[in-house]
């Protein structure tokens, strides 16, 4: 940005949208455009924070109960915030982070009861700032899953709570871009992942045009 104003851009979604692999798209994008960009991710960011990562999405889907689960992620915000995002917002850079606050919203707020307003009375308390953009990548969830699961990885825990979860995540998400449309956008995961890249690029563009006209 010319004006010397930092961005946040978040990206949110189900497991195996391609959420993840679209920030990198986008973050590649903008550095060949002379952006000068920080990706990121939730939870983790920072040294702190991802030590937090490894107790929180590793082991038994029962380890943490929800509100501990809420305790421990609104810790990592707070140390990843500090660290990492408004550090880089002060100096002008675009930060893209791959989730944010809205899927604290979604997986611990909904996922084993209606925490959501704990959830959002913490973030007020401890981090106090959105996103300027959010972009949410929808994908059907059975799809989503199979990606998710066929990664193989050791970060699983949350994919252990099986379709029902994701499926509930998702509707969650589409209600949370309905209650913040000034925020969010909604863009189709089902696509090739080039053409999902393109219109990414697209929709931030225009968002960044806007914020700076503005």
């Amino acid at each position: 940005m010319t004006d010397g104003r930092g961005v946040f851009l978040s990206f949110e979604g189900i497991d195996g949208s391609g959420k993840s692999t679209q920030a990198r798209h986008l973050a590649e994008s903008l550095r060949a455009l002379g952006r000068d960009v920080v990706l990121t991710r939730e939870p983790g960011g920072s040294p702190g924070a991802e030590e937090i990562r490894r107790l929180v999405l590793e082991g038994d889907p029962d380890r943490w109960s929800a509100e501990t689960e809420i305790l421990l992620f609104t810790a990592a915000r707070r140390d990843h915030l500090e660290r990492t995002i408004q550090p880089a917002l002060d100096a002008g850079r675009i930060v893209i982070c791959d989730r944010f606050a809205d899927s604290t919203r979604m997986y611990q707020g909904l996922s084993r009861g209606d925490l959501r307003a704990l959830v959002d009375q913490l973030h007020r308390l401890m981090i106090g700032r959105e996103p300027d953009l959010t972009v949410l990548i929808d994908m059907d969830p059975d799809v989503g899953l199979a990606r998710a699961k066929g990664r193989q990885g050791t970060e699983e825990r949350f994919e252990d709570f099986g379709p029902d979860l994701q499926r509930r995540m998702r509707a969650g998400f589409l209600a949370l871009a309905g209650e913040f449309p000034a925020r969010f956008r909604v863009i189709d995961g089902a696509r090739p992942v080039a053409e999902v890249a393109a219109a990414v690029l697209q929709t931030v563009q225009a968002a960044l045009a806007e914020r700076a006209d503005g």
